[in-house]
């Protein structure tokens, strides 16, 4: 009796200090160091919150660049639900979603001979990755400066100033989040 005494009393305390207490804290902590990346990187267009730093948002009008495409189904971009495809690159559904999504950005820029980027044609690991690499938003350039009227270099100097490096100079690869260069062209166009 006196060992499930204690085995009781211990499951409580530790429920309360790594169920209750640590959250807290961290939350706490969190809120403090970086509050806009605990609140969930929001991007505000005025008053407005128009999303996430840290989230995909569909666009396919031609004056928008494109993120990356959805491998979340049955809604794409969906951030209440995160998940991949899980194909493999031999699989055959796989190679048609690619070459589906290839005929696409042909059909968008007809004229556009430069090799796809492989991130426009393929999901990334959870389906929501906000961000191409500068390659894919050079790849969009042409039809996005169209569309809007605007010489390429203003708009290749958006995505320049839109372009982050590898953190810390060694992880990752230079990247631009597709929300933030769409608006930063809204607010400017």
């Amino acid at each position: 009796m006196k060992l499930l005494l204690q085995s009781t009393l211990s499951l409580l305390v530790l429920s309360v200090i790594t169920g209750v207490m640590y959250p807290f804290a961290v939350t706490g902590v969190a809120a403090l160091c970086c509050a806009r990346q605990a609140g969930g990187s929001l991007i505000r267009a005025g008053d407005k919150v128009v999303g996430s730093a840290l989230l995909a948002q569909p666009f396919d009008q031609p004056q928008y660049f494109w993120p990356r495409p959805s491998g979340i189904a049955p809604i794409p971009y969906d951030g209440r639900s995160s998940s991949g495809s899980n194909l493999g690159p031999t699989n055959p559904a796989q190679l048609t979603a690619v070459q589906q999504r290839v005929e696409v950005l042909r059909a968008a820029d007809p004229d556009n001979r430069l090799p796809i980027p492989v991130d426009l044609v393929t999901a990334s690991g959870s389906g929501l990755d906000p961000e191409i690499s500068p390659a894919a938003a050079e790849y969009q350039l042409a039809r996005v400066a169209r569309a809007r009227g605007l010489p390429p270099e203003r708009v290749r100097n958006q995505i320049a100033a839109h372009t982050r490096q590898r953190q810390w100079g060694i992880f990752g690869e230079p990247r631009v989040n597709v929300l933030e260069l769409n608006l930063a062209l809204d607010a400017y166009h």
